[in-house]
């Protein structure tokens, strides 16, 4: 009785068939792809960082164009006179949802459209929610832009000398952090005059510190990696080797908290705007309409909704965009 493992297999016609007309050179499953490549991929494949992404770039078109679509600035106050020489001014008009051509609640003005109705002055709520969410986009874009130049900086300087450099900066680091933001406010409001240029400056003060921290940990993670004890060994300058070699491997965490502080930073400009202290009138930001549609929440009560939802969008697309560059810089092994 011969045992099935000495049993010789003899190959017969049909046993094998030749794969035609498919590449099997490389196995894609398999192939190497670039450290970014993966995050990109990562990124994409999250829905929560697609819904962000959406809701960022929705509100960004119509920060920039929705303006354009009516033909009122953001400080006219819409008025007409009527044969007698009466001034009509469209205060108070609610919300327009044109069905079949109908206009209600428009009296004088039915011939106009009004989606997000008009103030208590007379003007167009529509053109002053997206001019205002221009304004907070520019202010939190610039100032944390200039945080993380400045942040990142200061954090990897710190992190890369050490020693005695190293502690003089973060006992600066800790002074600036345990200063009350309120307090900052109050004293630039004294020597500045309010707007645009205090909330960028109050900003510009306290956005950059968490931009340092997280570049001074990358730094101590990464400056005794062997590529750097090479550039030091063959001379490299140490500016050369801090921004050259180890700030682009420090980007892809600097991005994440970028994405967390831009939320943060439109949230600031839209309380010192509320409590009066940021962008003054006629100019208007998502803070000062939240802050007039609550003095006319009685009256007008529609009037505050507008800048709330796109306050409120904007901080979770941003959040959203945030959580998915976390993620895809660090995917979980069940991700991968």
């Amino acid at each position: 009785m011969h045992s099935m493992a000495n049993d010789a297999y003899v190959p017969v016609a049909g046993d094998f068939e030749l794969l035609r007309g498919r590449d099997i050179t490389t196995d894609k499953n398999f192939a190497s792809q670039s450290y970014w490549k993966g995050v990109a991929i990562h990124f994409l494949h999250n829905r929560r960082a697609m819904v962000g992404l959406v809701l960022v770039l929705v509100i960004i078109v119509l920060a920039i164009f929705g303006p354009i679509f009516t033909p009122y600035s953001y400080k006219e106050i819409i008025s007409y006179t009527d044969e007698g020489g009466k001034q009509i001014v469209a205060r108070g008009i609610a919300p327009q949802i044109p069905i079949f051509g109908s206009q209600p609640n428009a009296g004088e003005f039915a011939d106009r459209l009004f989606l997000f109705g008009t103030d208590d002055l007379g003007r167009d709520l529509w053109t002053r929610v997206w001019e205002g969410a221009r304004v907070s986009l520019v202010i939190a874009f610039v100032t944390i832009f200039i945080d993380m130049i400045i942040g990142m900086s200061f954090g990897l300087i710190s992190g890369y000398f050490g020693g005695m450099v190293d502690n003089i900066m973060q006992r600066l680091v800790e002074i600036a952090n345990s200063v009350p933001r309120l307090v900052i406010v109050s004293v630039l409001a004294i020597f500045l005059p309010k707007g645009m240029g205090l909330v960028i400056l109050t900003l510009l003060l306290t956005e950059w510190i968490g931009m340092s921290k997280i570049a001074r940990a990358e730094m101590l993670k990464l400056k005794e990696q062997e590529y750097v004890l090479a550039s030091r060994t063959l001379g490299a300058h140490s500016m050369h080797i801090i921004f050259r070699q180890i700030l682009p491997n420090t980007i892809g965490p600097i991005i994440t908290q970028m994405m967390f502080s831009i939320p943060t930073a439109i949230f600031t400009e839209a309380f010192l705007s509320f409590v009066g202290v940021g962008i003054m009138l006629p100019q208007c930001s998502i803070g000062s309409l939240i802050e007039s549609g609550f003095n006319n929440i009685t009256t007008l009560p529609y009037q505050i909704l507008p800048p709330i939802i796109v306050l409120a969008l904007q901080m979770l697309g941003f959040n959203f965009i945030g959580d998915g560059f976390r993620e895809a810089l660090a995917p979980k092994l069940e991700d991968m």
